[in-house]
């Protein structure tokens, strides 16, 4: 103990990152399946060059792990937390390109405390490996500029790939390297070097099979990605709700201090900019070349758009090395504590699940449903089962059930990528089926009453069952209502 304590005192910023990531390593035992972990877990199970919603690194990448260390909740979490553990090691390693050791101390403490962090954790996303990749493409992009080692061209290049391959958000980084190149008069002459080209086209091959799939289908995801969302954003409306919402959200995942580091610096070097023309020192500015974009690009479309809570967490890596250059000890302190506040509530809504969650965006319930469709099933041999929502109750069981759980393109409706799996549903022609929707908001036990429309039409009738009530430690939580659907016709 005495040892331990010695080396608290000496290395109190290693001491302050470790103290968080075991946090989070010993609540992952405790972390249920969230819908998201099942349905990027079906991407691994369902293996295609990409996917209707998004490329499929993160379902590779729990494929791997699934297949070597068993299919289990900690398992799919185990990936999550190692992942984004890499990625605070490759941040560690950007930072030490700009920082001196004391800030790159603040860099490390600011970056582990945050609850982006934590989220990404635990929580299966494209964003898990998309913020490894990117952190990786910024660090050999540095090393290949700055200290001209021609390999990191390549490194980059391969890094870059990945990252699309993880998120199309990832396109961001080219324009960031671009638009960084184009305003450094030091380095503008390398938009006309060979290495950067090799780069750019080492990227662009390794998204070769998202561009295969998207060719393969009508570019249904690229439009999907694209044109619905910019039809969305064409309505020019002012959204105060989103607006707030989304600052609430990075409020959130920063956390005060650091968000507000981040408005700070942010209206300092674009203020500058706009009103006297000057650029910051080249470093800075290849620090603000991944950043700007990313977080003041997303944070523009607030009022009119709703914007992710996970869109603008690309721009946090440099964004964090940018405000561990400024920020004092005084407020890096204040920045600890309060995280550590919140992250003590998240610990104790996790073990007890003090204020349940009114939305299908739960870790609480799935495997329970489960086990409670199954009983139904021995009651109503030779069913099939379907749910309708996007993805999530359907992802959810098809974690749990031997059984494959259909979801809603059973009744015509588009299900993402369940689209694209090549169902025939004409295979289930005459069977029947338990049909299973959740009730989000769960106001009480009783039933129904009815069916969503949409069912009818595709079998002979109806028959709602009991509702299922899922408890945890003595309180009711969540509610699904449960439908006998009989005979069903692939074509009302």
């Amino acid at each position: 103990m005495n040892k331990i304590l010695e080396l608290v005192k000496k290395y109190p910023a290693l001491s302050i990152v470790l103290g968080f990531q075991l946090f989070r390593f010993i609540l992952l035992p405790f972390m249920g399946l969230m819908p998201q972990d099942a349905y990027y877990h079906f991407y691994g199970e369902n293996f295609s060059w990409c996917y209707f919603d998004h490329p499929g690194m993160i379902g590779y990448l729990l494929r791997i792990f699934t297949l070597t260390f068993g299919k289990t909740v900690f398992v799919v979490k185990l990936t999550d937390f190692v992942i984004t553990s890499l990625t605070l090691l490759s941040f560690y390693k950007l930072a030490e390109c700009f920082l001196s050791k004391e800030k790159l101390n603040i860099a490390m403490i600011l970056i582990a405390s945050t609850f982006f962090i934590s989220i990404l954790s635990f929580n299966s996303t494209p964003d898990v490996p998309l913020l490894l990749f990117w952190t990786l493409s910024v660090l050999f992009l540095y090393r290949a500029i700055f200290e001209n080692k021609k390999a990191s061209w390549i490194y980059a290049g391969l890094a870059m790939g990945l990252a699309f391959d993880s998120k199309y958000t990832a396109l961001l980084l080219p324009i960031g390297l671009i638009l960084f190149l184009l305003f450094s008069p030091n380095y503008r002459k390398l938009l006309i070097s060979p290495w950067l080209i090799f780069s750019l086209c080492i990227a662009v091959f390794m998204t070769y099979p998202v561009w295969y799939w998207n060719y393969e289908n009508e570019f249904a995801s690229f439009l999907f990605q694209s044109s619905e969302r910019a039809s969305n954003m064409s309505e020019l409306k002012f959204k105060p709700k989103n607006f707030f919402g989304a600052l609430g959200h990075q409020l959130l995942l920063l956390l005060p201090i650091l968000f507000s580091a981040f408005l700070i610096f942010t209206f300092k070097y674009t203020k500058r900019f706009f009103t006297k023309f000057k650029l910051p020192s080249c470093k800075i500015l290849f620090l603000l070349a991944f950043f700007i974009p990313t977080f003041l690009g997303f944070l523009s479309l607030t009022p009119i758009y709703w914007v992710k809570l996970n869109w603008l967490m690309p721009s946090y890596i440099t964004g964090i090395i940018i405000t561990s250059i400024f920020i004092s000890e005084k407020w890096v302190n204040r920045q600890v504590i309060f995280s550590i506040v919140i992250h003590l509530l998240v610990c104790v809504e996790i073990l007890f699940y003090v204020v349940p969650i009114k939305s299908d965006d739960t870790w609480v319930g799935w495997k329970e449903l489960a086990n409670e469709i199954e009983l139904i099933q021995q009651e109503h041999p030779n069913t099939f089962v379907f749910a309708d929502d996007g993805y999530k109750t359907t992802a959810a069981l098809n974690f749990y059930m031997e059984d494959k759980v259909f979801a809603r393109n059973i009744i015509g409706l588009h299900a993402l990528h369940y689209n694209y799996l090549g169902d025939d549903f004409k295979t289930l022609n005459g069977k029947n089926a338990i049909f299973v929707d959740s009730d989000k908001r769960f106001k009480n036990d009783d039933k129904r009453g009815h069916i969503f429309p949409l069912v009818n039409p595709y079998f002979e009738r109806c028959t709602e069952l009991e509702p299922i009530i899922i408890s945890k430690n003595g309180r009711k939580v969540r509610k699904f209502w449960v439908y006998f659907c009989e005979n069903y016709k692939a074509k009302p």
